[in-house]
């Protein structure tokens, strides 16, 4: 049953109560209509508990807006909510329309730094090589929206959206993601469930990773990154002590990036999040190891760009050629599907700051940094 203003539902009760469910939670189907967003189509999630996200339908059906009893709990950069038809998809292009909320997808046959590779998968000979840019393409192509809605299970309703994103060319690559975001009245949380087919006839390269960007208030001075860890990995010249504790945006502050070595519940679960006992919020995500071995967490705590992501990852932070020379890049042969799982959700008071913290403790005794 839904759990909403501090009782339990059926069906019945609430159908008794509200003329529509919308008065109290569903999902809307909106088309933004001023700036770089203008014709961006959006489904507005509510659940009733005061979580409200967006999902980007032209923006790879990643999340944008997130909120949680008026609180926002998503990073919203400068660039915000771009149109893919204002994209710059080559080299570090992706930052021109990076910055539109909770989740930007990167892959699907390429994430992390840009690069030049084999096109040996093409089959068009006089193309020996191709441009990868920065965290691949998905996250500024369109989806097709295959259907969305409320969906009653006994006394239990979910709220659901689902959408397809093809990335392909003639003569290479014919990557699908199906997507799948579900949520549940009277929760605050969401599930996203995604398959990447390869849709072609010849073998393709496969990366993917969710970039989920925690901002202010929940990332603020005082606020702890809580993860279990059994090896942690600072990326280049940057201090690992204290790295889990945030301080207040810094000037001229770079971006940290700490790789970790997680260890998982049973069933392979890894619970990570970010609380901050000062303000009495806090958010979590919850991947398998299983689907993404190589998570990491990028800080960027400088003037106006002040976000904390939360990655896993199907591969390490040092890129393409690296996953290759360790047998590790994936290619998906024709017809080959690989599925990925993601749990977000919005953590408030502090008994659930410190239930949450007590479900990674008991992964690792001591949450000093590994």
């Amino acid at each position: 049953m839904p759990r909403l203003f501090g009782q339990d539902w059926s069906r019945m009760d609430l159908a008794r109560r509200v003329g529509r469910l919308s008065q109290i939670a569903g999902v809307r189907l909106v088309t933004l209509a001023d700036g770089a967003e203008r014709g961006v189509r959006v489904l507005e999630f509510r659940t009733g508990t005061g979580l409200a996200f967006d999902v980007l339908l032209d923006r790879a059906f990643d999340l944008g807006r997130c909120d949680w009893r008026g609180t926002p709990l998503a990073w919203e950069g400068p660039v915000g909510v771009r149109g893919p038809w204002y994209a710059e998809p080559q080299g570090l292009g992706f930052l021109r329309t990076f910055g539109g909320g909770l989740l930007t997808t990167g892959g699907l046959d390429h994430t992390l730094f840009p690069t030049e590779d084999s096109a040996q998968g093409y089959a068009y000979p006089p193309k020996a090589t191709e441009h990868y840019p920065l965290h691949g393409r998905v996250s500024s192509l369109p989806a097709r929206l295959l259907g969305y809605g409320e969906r009653w299970e006994g006394d239990v309703c979910v709220l659901y959206a689902e959408g397809e994103v093809t990335q392909a060319t003639a003569l290479g690559e014919h990557l699908v993601l199906r997507r799948r975001i579900e949520a549940r009245v009277g929760e605050s949380r969401l599930f996203i469930h995604d398959e990447v087919h390869n849709a072609g006839f010849h073998p393709t390269p496969h990366m993917f990773l969710y970039h989920v960007n925690v901002g202010f208030p929940v990332v603020d001075e005082g606020a702890e990154i809580v993860l279990p860890a059994a090896e942690v990995q600072p990326v280049g010249d940057v201090p690992r002590q204290g790295w889990t504790h945030l301080e207040a945006p810094q000037s001229g502050m770079q971006e940290r990036v700490y790789e970790y070595v997680p260890l998982a519940e049973e069933g392979g679960l890894v619970p990570v999040g970010i609380v901050n006992r000062v303000r009495g919020v806090g958010f979590y995500q919850v991947y398998s190891r299983a689907q993404l071995p190589f998570p990491f967490v990028w800080r960027m705590l400088g003037e106006g760009d002040y976000v904390v992501a939360l990655e896993p990852s199907t591969n390490r932070v040092a890129g393409r050629h690296d996953a290759r020379e360790r047998g590790e890049l994936i290619h998906l042969a024709p017809g080959e599907r690989r599925t990925y799982d993601l749990e977000l959700g919005a953590l408030g008071g502090a008994v659930e700051l410190d239930a949450f913290r007590a479900r990674v403790e008991a992964l690792r005794p001591t949450l000093e940094e590994a």
